[in-house]
């Protein structure tokens, strides 16, 4: 039997899901895409801190001991992109990390909104 289509395998973003020790989980598509140099979907079941340089393997391990969002921009291969890592929970039981990364436009419109 094939597995179920996904809806984040077609997303036009990169998802990597992680466990609450760093371990990748899953990756979409567009992740395994987008790391494939590192190895793409053969990085499910290794060490996200592995993947890292030691400064941003820091920041991620903050992450993963305060549980919180944290959020930035890069441009990568000429491509600007929001980076947004989020914390997820299971009956309310610290599970992982979910990062989401989403191509932009070099301006992008904000809005007040009340």
């Amino acid at each position: 039997m094939s597995k179920p289509y996904s809806w984040s395998e077609g997303l036009a973003a990169a998802v990597t899901v992680t466990d609450a020790k760093g371990t990748i989980l899953e990756m979409n598509e567009r992740a395994r895409q987008t790391f494939a140099k590192s190895g793409g979907g053969e990085l499910v079941g290794r060490s996200v801190f592995a993947c890292h340089p030691e400064r941003a393997q820091a920041k991620l391990r903050e992450l993963y001991e305060r549980h919180e969002p944290h959020c930035y921009t890069i441009r990568k291969n000429g491509q600007k992109k929001v980076v947004h890592q989020l914390p997820w929970f299971e009956n309310g039981v610290f599970g992982g990390v979910v990062e989401i990364s989403v191509p932009i436009a070099d301006e992008v419109p904000h809005f007040e909104r009340t």
